[in-house]
């Protein structure tokens, strides 16, 4: 007898009204419920009887796979590779006392998942040293259900992590690195790869619950050329390198995929590993500047474009280049360098420059019906055909913000351009007719399906009649 069939028996022992069709009926909701991929019919059985608040028991196992696992298993032993480990965190219990808690993401060959260090265990010597990739061994730990029902492991007081070096069949992380261009919607505990397609951006925001979050946005472009965004929550600039040149390579370890607004994204969180290749040599930027103003910190902000065509978002927080004008050429070696997105502070070095590569303002110019809503910055030439119209518009978190927009055109198609708080005073004086050069805004899904324009802090508008 297997010992699937062993348990089986012990549980319809104990429910003698059950046939095993009807258990095996409940194991397959129960697999269907917490998704392919999670569960053995075993792990699944066990489940089941604790729905029906039974015990059963297996026979003692020294190591089992992550698919064995299941809620209330006690003195677990896991061989498995390390995907990633999330900073350890501090919380209150409802008492007021504090723990301590760090999380680890782990994977053997059939599937991943999430490793809990609790106390002391979170302040193991050994995890200065376990590296994503490395080959560990769990002992004496202790399985719980999430908030989604799917077991996590516990690693507590009595448990205890090991580094080995054995031979091993769990692929390594190399072997499962995906193109950002292979991924599909509803995956997770992924190890994706690309290229830096744009800026990358950091906020930080309080959210509905009132606690203090931070968030990393890029995009990145796959081996068919389309880019994805990405999105890593409670990352923080101390993540990534101050110098990240355009077209770099990263590999993101720890991520998940989502649809929204029916486009594919990526999501990370404070666990997810973050890789930039750092064997490109670093090198001064050079650009033209498009437009230059300056914002309400009194900073200069500069819209710029390099020799391969890439429009570039710089801010001069010194005001360095208080004295270069539109269309002069720069060459800088800047504080932070995130893709497209470039900081100048006073230690930077700046100085103008001659050269015949870099293109005119009047050769980036993209007709509107090549604009894609790719969060991608164009610069269009259009005549306008409704002139803007200002109105307030209320947030799901009931903020007030002004919406300014109006309707260009020229000679391939239309399309609207939005300018959204600070953004809407730059169409304040534009008239229907008058035909505009707007530079450095941003392609975004609207309305419909509809492809429309959004303003940024370095757009510009330029009458040409």
């Amino acid at each position: 007898m297997s010992e699937f069939d062993s348990l089986l028996s012990k549980l319809l022992e104990q429910r003698p009204e059950l046939s095993r069709s009807d258990v095996e009926k409940l194991i397959a909701q129960k697999k269907e419920k917490i998704g392919a991929g999670y569960l053995t019919d075993q792990g699944a059985l066990f489940l089941v009887a604790s729905d029906l608040g039974l015990v059963i028991s297996e026979p003692v196992k020294t190591e089992i796979g992550i698919k064995d696992l299941y809620s209330g298993a006690k003195e677990v032993t896991l061989q498995t590779r390390v995907l990633n480990v999330s900073p350890k965190k501090q919380f209150s219990r409802k008492d007021g006392s504090q723990f301590m808690l760090r999380n680890m993401t782990v994977y053997d060959n059939d599937s991943s998942v999430t490793v809990k260090l609790w106390d002391e265990k979170a302040n193991l010597p050994e995890l200065a040293d376990i590296k994503p990739g490395d080959l560990i061994k769990i002992i004496k730990a202790y399985v719980k259900s999430d908030l989604n029902g799917e077991p996590t492991v516990n690693v507590g007081s009595g448990s205890s992590i090991e580094r080995t070096m054995e031979e091993s069949a769990i692929p390594s992380l190399e072997s499962l690195t995906r193109d950002v261009s292979d991924v599909r919607d509803g995956e997770k505990n992924l190890i994706v790869s690309g290229i830096i397609d744009g800026s990358i951006s950091y906020s930080q925001f309080t959210n509905m619950r009132g606690n203090q979050g931070s968030a990393l946005r890029m995009r990145l472009k796959g081996k068919d050329g389309r880019s994805t965004r990405v999105v890593l929550w409670n990352k923080t600039e101390s993540d990534i390198p101050k110098v990240i040149p355009p077209s770099a390579k990263v590999r993101l370890l720890g991520v998940k995929t989502r649809m929204n607004q029916q486009e594919l994204e990526i999501h990370g969180s404070e666990s997810t590993i973050i890789e930039i290749d750092s064997s490109q040599q670093i090198e001064p930027v050079v650009f033209r500047i498009i437009s230059s103003l300056k914002n309400e910190s009194g900073q200069r902000i500069i819209l710029g474009v390099d020799k391969e065509r890439r429009l570039l978002n710089i801010v001069d927080t010194a005001n360095i280049t208080s004295s270069f004008s539109p269309g002069e050429i720069v060459e800088c070696m800047p504080s932070k360098l995130y893709g497209s997105n470039i900081t100048i502070d006073s230690d930077s070095f700046v100085r103008k420059v001659d050269a015949e590569n870099i293109p005119q303002p009047s050769e980036l110019r993209t007709k509107i019906a090549d604009v894609r809503p790719d969060n991608n910055y164009y610069c269009v030439e259009a005549i306008i055909l409704k002139p803007p119209e200002r109105r307030n518009i209320q947030t799901k978190s009931g903020e007030t913000i002004t919406l300014s927009e109006m309707y260009i055109e020229d000679d391939t198609a239309q399309i609207w351009v939005k300018g959204w708080r600070n953004q809407a005073r730059l169409l304040d004086g534009c008239s229907i007719g008058e035909i505009v050069a707007i530079s450095g805004v941003i392609g975004k899904p609207g309305l419909e399906g509809r492809t429309e324009l959004s303003l940024t802090q370095f757009s510009s508008i330029q009458k040409k009649n």
